[in-house]
């Protein structure tokens, strides 16, 4: 069945200390069949469950439609996503009826974290109160959608900023001694 998803996304820089503690937290991996300017098809193993989605439009309000899979064919198709893959582990954090789901990516894309909210309509979503600890929203910037974070790595901007942090850091331990 064909859903209409209505979801932001923000970077999150650095998380609050706590803030997973006991949360519900579930390893993903995913891979991109498909990738096109408006649709892309994608397998997808979240624990011990298996899916194919097609994703349909950009941004805000996109068509989504999830289909179950069993294991044999998962793994049958999965070379195909050879090139076109990821990995993150997610948290699930409840936030008043909201669930605040934060992907921390591991190998290629760490330390990369991004947040990602739900929302039963567009209202609602402007509505959302954003956390302090957010850097800044991501919904709209293609560079971060998974199936580009998949084929093409970090955001150069991501890269950049995180070499500048890096620099800082390391310049202000060097005066320390």
């Amino acid at each position: 069945m064909v859903q209409n998803e209505i979801e932001r996304k923000f970077l999150i820089d650095r998380l609050p200390q706590g803030l997973l503690a006991g949360a519900a937290a579930t390893r993903i991996r995913q891979g991109y069949l498909l990738i096109e300017a408006e649709r892309e098809l994608r397998l997808r193993q979240r624990g011990s469950q298996f899916w194919l989605t097609e994703k349909q439009g950009q941004g805000l309000k996109r068509l989504e439609q999830e289909v179950p899979l069993d294991a044999i064919v998962f793994e049958m198709l999965w070379p195909l996503t050879i090139g076109r893959r990821l990995e993150k582990t997610r948290h699930l954090v409840m936030h008043g009826d909201l669930c605040l789901e934060f992907d921390i990516f591991s190998a290629e894309l760490s330390p990369l974290i991004l947040l990602e909210v739900e929302f039963t309509s567009v209202a609602a979503s402007r509505d959302f109160n954003l956390p302090a600890y957010v850097a800044r929203e991501v919904t709209e910037d293609p560079a971060y959608k998974n199936a580009r974070l998949a084929l093409c790595g970090l955001p150069k901007s991501f890269r950049l900023k995180t070499t500048l942090k890096t620099v800082k850091h390391s310049k202000r331990h060097a005066t320390d001694h």
